[in-house]
């Protein structure tokens, strides 16, 4: 059947659902809403006396239900008929008999379309085969579905139409749904951990009146009241770090930041992380209370710690640790120890990758280098220390080598999952960097940092030595959940305009 055909044939189911619904409302329907629901479908079907006793006893005993949720499969059968309800919690088998059911509710159930909402009550009883289902008694529509489900044996397999009607496709598809329920027990369990080491949980604003706290370009807006520009924020960083100067000294975010760049499967322009400052701590101590706290949330979902995603096993047990340099002449097979700061060899290899390199210094080289050729190869979990002081803004400079700084990057399956480093708290120094950031944006970089006046003061207060941590929720998600794109973690991902009628303003 072509599309033509397909969508001729959903007009006419439409058309005579909406023409059902008119029926009803002439019969006194007005959507009820006293339904009040005292079961859900996996609490009867996983209950272990169910389960254990035979179909005389559950019949006996006549054991009283009331579920409610979408209808999605049912078996007409004259007098009688099998269907499925599914609620919040999933599927479970419904029975009705003409004969057990008040004058005109079955004839009225028949009437029923495939996606209404039903309300049912009656008793738990056990089928030939087994199976723990619900012998109605009562069932009464809810709510009308004007449109058809998607094929039952293929679901919603539209990609596209995935990201546009999510509501469709956690509907329909099982595989979503758990996904989904998934990214909040990651949620729950990041923020349980923290909180047990005695973080505090806090809000900063989603409006700054200057971009900084990330190299990221900027969504702007405009506040009519106060006559100013604002910035959707890039990252919470320097909010939180003020927040440490004034004596919280572990405090923790989970946030939604906003970036104005290009999209891709790792890539959306608004996206969740957790950032994290602890007081009296470098990147080492939290380097190691990053690697215990993943491993926290991975067990959650995968208590032996292993986890499949895209045809490897990625063994959250062993976390490696490499400097970016070390990393960088272990995947790259033309560098090594004696070369790493050759300029020109550097130039070369990145030229050779297809990077642009005019005007580039060499740390800027070797990031290049390290996102390029080395990044898609860090498979396991990886943490990659000491990045160039000239990429690294916010870090504090390495006491043994002030040409990098005490920065760590976690890297699973080629992505990269955290951004950590000991915090710069040397207000001097920072306000050199905030210079340069802003002599790098008037010469045309729309990614670099303002220079935040405030927070150099706030520095001028007195930051405790701090380490900090953003990991990237989204990603982590991806990881976990065998996502291939970031967009299938994300419940509303931003999508381009369409000319479809359904779908706009998705």
């Amino acid at each position: 059947m072509d599309n033509q055909q397909c969508d001729g044939q959903k007009r006419d189911q439409v058309k005579q659902r909406r023409e059902k619904l008119a029926k009803l409302r002439e019969q006194g329907f007005n959507y009820p809403n006293d339904a009040r629901p005292q079961h859900l479908a996996n609490a009867i079907t996983g209950e272990p006396s169910y389960a254990d006793a035979s179909q005389e006893q559950l019949a006996e005993q006549k054991i009283a239900v009331s579920i409610a949720g979408r209808m999605m499969t049912r078996r007409l059968m004259g007098k009688a008929s099998f269907f499925n309800i599914q609620d919040r919690s999933g599927q479970i088998q419904v029975y009705a008999r003409a004969n057990d059911l008040p004058e005109g509710m079955y004839d009225a159930f028949k009437d029923c379309d495939l996606g209404d909402v039903l309300y049912i009550e009656g008793h738990v009883f056990k089928t030939k085969v087994g199976e723990i289902s619900v012998y109605a008694s009562a069932i009464r529509l809810l709510s009308k579905s004007l449109h058809p489900l998607p094929d039952k044996f293929h679901g919603l397999t539209d990609i596209e139409a995935c990201y546009r009607k999510r509501y469709i496709d956690i509907m329909v598809n099982e595989k979503s749904r758990e996904r989904f329920k998934t990214r909040s027990r990651v949620i729950s369990s990041l923020r349980d951990f923290l909180q047990q080491a005695d973080f505090l949980e806090v809000e900063t604003p989603m409006m700054h009146g200057l971009t900084s706290g990330a190299s990221a370009k900027p969504f702007q807006t405009h506040h009519n009241c106060l006559g100013r520009d604002l910035f959707l924020r890039v990252a919470p960083e320097l909010h939180l770090k003020r927040l440490v100067v004034g004596g919280f000294d572990r405090v923790f975010e989970i946030n939604r930041n906003f970036r104005n760049e290009g999209m891709s499967t790792r890539h959306n322009p608004e996206f969740t992380m957790v950032e994290f400052y602890q007081a009296y701590a470098d990147y080492q101590v939290m380097m190691d209370l990053t690697e215990r706290l993943l491993k926290h949330v991975v067990t959650q979902c995968y208590p032996d710690g292993k986890v499949e995603n895209q045809g490897e096993v990625l063994d959250f047990n062993n976390f490696q640790r490499l400097t970016m340099t070390d990393a960088i002449c272990q995947y790259v097979d033309a560098l090594n120890a004696d070369n790493i700061n050759d300029q020109e060899q550097l130039v070369a290899i990145a030229k050779e990758a297809g990077q642009a390199v005019e005007g580039k210094c060499l740390g800027e080289l070797q990031l290049i280098i390290f996102e390029t050729l080395v990044e898609p190869q860090l498979i396991q979990p990886c943490f990659v220390t000491h990045y160039p002081t000239v990429v690294s803004p916010l870090a504090r400079r390495s006491d043994d080598n002030p040409e990098v700084t005490d920065r760590f990057e976690l890297f699973i399956a080629g992505k990269e999952i955290a951004n950590a480093f000991s915090e710069l708290n040397d207000p001097e120094d920072q306000a050199q960097r905030f210079q340069a950031q802003l002599e790098a944006k008037q010469a045309g970089d729309d990614e670099a940092m303002d220079y935040d006046h405030d927070y150099i003061n706030a520095l001028e207060y007195g930051l405790p030595p701090t380490g900090g941590v953003g990991i990237g929720i989204d990603r982590l998600v991806m990881l976990l959940t065998d996502a291939p794109s970031i967009r299938d973690v994300i419940l509303f991902p931003l999508m381009r305009q369409t000319q479809d009628p359904e779908c706009i303003g998705t």
